[in-house]
């Protein structure tokens, strides 16, 4: 892919990205100003579960990039998996600041006793706190400064946040609601991807590792 693919394809997931946030605002201010009921009866929950759930969406896009590259060859994924990435996280940011200013409004004792209480809750700030060093580490200088090789070690925490990241949706998902679970069965099918490739590279490895010699007769 030339340079001007490169772009084009940056463009398009960049308007992707933040088309949920410009819809979102756009349903904030009509309610706002022309009394709509855009947000449902309870704008608070619908603020922050659209937030959350293009949190998971986005996080399973960015997980999706290296399984698409592994399957079917394809280079460009590549080019989008830190940038998805990111803007998972800055979604997660929000989903957590709403709870945070909106839902609790400082309230810190409350919040401690959710976290501890709720299941839901704790494993949804876990997998907050799972995306921060990789958000952190994302920059090219952090690649270089920890080296390639711990880099990559540390960036397969990701595999951890979408585990936490299914729970905290599984736990939420109202009843009726099929979606949790083809998004789960999708994290289960990536997270296939990557292990089958991890077994054929230790087949690979051990292929070229020579046979021991046969002990020498005294």
């Amino acid at each position: 892919m030339g340079r001007r693919g490169r772009l084009v394809l940056k463009i398009f997931a960049w308007a992707v990205c933040l088309a949920p946030l410009a819809a979102l605002a756009w349903w904030i201010g009509r309610a706002l100003w022309l009394h709509t009921d855009d947000l449902g009866a309870n704008p608070i929950s619908f603020i922050t579960n659209h937030l959350g759930d293009w949190t998971f969406r986005l996080l399973l896009a960015s997980l999706a990039m290296t399984p698409l590259r592994i399957v079917f060859g394809w280079g460009w994924p590549l080019l989008l998996r830190r940038l998805l990435g990111l803007f998972a996280f800055t979604y997660a940011v929000l989903h957590f600041s709403v709870w945070i200013l909106v839902d609790h409004f400082f309230n810190w004792g409350q919040m401690a006793e959710d976290v501890v209480k709720r299941p839901y809750i704790t494993v949804g700030m876990l997998a907050l706190l799972t995306l921060i060093p990789l958000a952190l580490t994302s920059t090219t200088g952090m690649i270089k400064r920890l080296g390639a090789r711990r880099w990559t070690r540390l960036h397969r925490l990701v595999y951890l946040t979408g585990v936490l990241a299914a729970l905290h949706f599984l736990w939420l998902a109202k009843v009726g609601r099929t979606d949790q679970y083809i998004y789960v069965a999708v994290l289960a099918a990536l997270l296939g991807v990557r292990v089958v490739e991890w077994a054929r590279r230790l087949v690979r490895r051990a292929g070229k590792i020579p046979p021991p010699r046969p002990a020498t007769p005294p």
